[in-house]
């Protein structure tokens, strides 16, 4: 019996959910000079002020997770027997 961990962030009225698609864009961000309203662009939030309050909600290691790592533990999902939402 497997487990699997989805990771939602709650921004207002929208869940925004932590997909591979998110962490590149997030990848992005703490490795170069994006700034909030470019993020806030990317993630289809309302300014910078929302980009602002996710970042404070994302943990770190998801932040700093590589991509293709946090690709493989998605795929791990399909054949998972449970999958937990954990909402940040």
């Amino acid at each position: 019996m497997s487990t699997c961990r989805k990771y939602v962030i709650k921004i207002g009225e929208k869940d925004i959910e932590i997909d591979e698609k998110v962490v590149k864009i997030l990848n992005t961000y703490v490795r170069t000079e994006m700034n909030l309203e470019k993020l806030a662009e990317e993630l289809g939030l309302d300014g910078w002020s929302e980009a602002y309050e996710f970042v404070k909600k994302v943990p770190a290691w998801i932040a700093w997770t590589p991509a293709i790592l946090w690709k493989r533990e998605m795929e791990k999902c399909e054949n998972a027997s449970e999958i937990r939402i954990i909402k940040f």
